[in-house]
């Protein structure tokens, strides 16, 4: 999109409470996916113990391989917020950086409006039946003869929705004014594999 914005730019800044908004969905999602850190512990407790039990005691567990599947699975949808603030997921760069600012804006806007917030609504909503479903038959994981319960991963489904979906607002207010303006409030340090 060469031409001009729909939405004449009347300021270089955006309004303080504009920002305001932007600074604070920001900082909470980056204190709470700090905070989801704390469940590394028994992911690595889990896989430590487990190769000290088999390998030392030669007498393996039958209750780490599932602590260390979910706890995977818990760090690895609670971070997704955190991905979403820093710019770590992943983009088709061959294209994306031939795209000016206005236009990745305008992009993002749409993505944001069209696919990813109302996905994030869906979401959590079925996940959140999915959990309260779980609890109420007290489901329990198949997977060996542990079988620990399963209501405390299927809750992380509609925890990490609810993260990503307020962070996608954040990421939308972001996506709009470099939409207007044709400049990014936050730049992204770009990562290569």
């Amino acid at each position: 999109m060469t031409g001009p914005s729909p939405f004449p730019s009347l300021r270089k800044s955006p309004p303080r409470g504009y920002l305001a908004a932007i600074r604070t969905i920001d900082k909470f999602t980056e204190v709470i996916s700090y905070l989801f850190v704390i469940v590394i512990i028994p992911l690595i407790f889990a896989n430590v113990y487990e190769v000290f039990s088999r390998y030392v005691l030669r007498a393996p567990t039958m209750w780490a391989l599932d602590v260390t599947t979910m706890s995977y699975a818990a760090l690895f949808m609670l971070g997704a917020a955190l991905a979403l603030l820093k710019g770590a997921h992943v983009r088709t760069d061959i294209l994306w950086e031939r795209f000016s600012d206005r236009r990745k804006g305008m992009i993002d806007t749409l993505a944001l409006v069209l696919f990813f917030l109302p996905t994030m609504v869906v979401l959590f909503f079925i996940s959140i039946d999915d959990f309260l479903y779980s609890i109420s038959i007290d489901e329990r994981s198949s997977s060996g003869a542990w079988t620990p319960i399963l209501w405390p991963l299927r809750a992380v489904i509609p925890l990490t929705a609810f993260m990503l979906f307020v962070q996608g607002i954040s990421e939308l207010m972001k996506s709009a004014w470099a939409w207007r303006t044709g400049q990014f409030l936050t730049v992204h340090e770009k990562i290569e594999l």
